[in-house]
């Protein structure tokens, strides 16, 4: 499976800057989402390289936008870049540099379609309740790296993101506003939609 040139480019300057970057496999996953419920506004929590954002944009209408907040001026910066070179129009992404629990108040209720989380794991237990509200019904939440490089899985794992990535499982599959299940795809994706 290749990626479009420009996804290839984000994909190598992550690896230049140390950012992380999602496979192709859970991109592809990501597309399908994106297209099956036809998303025109998501929210993505961790900007990286632009990698996410452009999976998603491919799988959008000509109007989607991808809002994504990231408290790292740099990953904001070479996640332009990346779009840039990829051709897509600066109308198509909001970038919000800003720490996520300071921005994600200030979103409106019920206004997206999509919000993919990709953050540190001790700290997606905080936006919960921020993402149900900013979620329209119908809307999915998509939690990468869910599963921790199969780490969850481990019962022996007891180092903080696992825990952390435990509860929050746990906690969305046991939230009676969600239908939730687990992609074993990439490092897991953890898909929940709201009722």
């Amino acid at each position: 499976m290749t990626d479009a040139p420009g996804i290839e480019a984000a994909r190598e300057r992550a690896g230049e800057y140390g950012m992380a970057a999602i496979s192709r496999a859970t991109g592809a996953v990501l597309r399908v989402i994106a297209a099956a419920m036809g998303a025109r506004t998501v929210v993505e929590v961790g900007t990286g390289a632009g990698i996410t954002a452009q999976y998603l944009l491919e799988a959008m209408p000509a109007d989607g936008v991808v809002t994504t907040i990231d408290a790292e001026a740099e990953h904001q910066r070479q996640a332009k870049v990346a779009l840039r070179e990829a051709g897509i129009g600066v109308n198509r992404t909001r970038p919000i540099l800003g720490r996520p629990l300071e921005v994600l108040p200030r979103l409106a209720d019920a206004a997206y379609d999509i919000v993919v989380l990709s953050e540190r794991p001790e700290m997606l237990a905080a936006y919960t309740d921020h993402v149900l509200r900013i979620l329209r019904p119908g809307g999915a939440v998509i939690v990468l790296n869910a599963l921790w490089h199969d780490a969850v899985a481990d019962p022996a794992r007891r180092d903080e993101p696992v825990v952390a990535l435990r509860q929050v499982i746990r906690s969305l599959h046991d939230d009676e506003r969600l239908f939730s299940a687990i992609v074993p795809v990439g490092a897991g994706i953890l898909v929940g939609t709201k009722r």
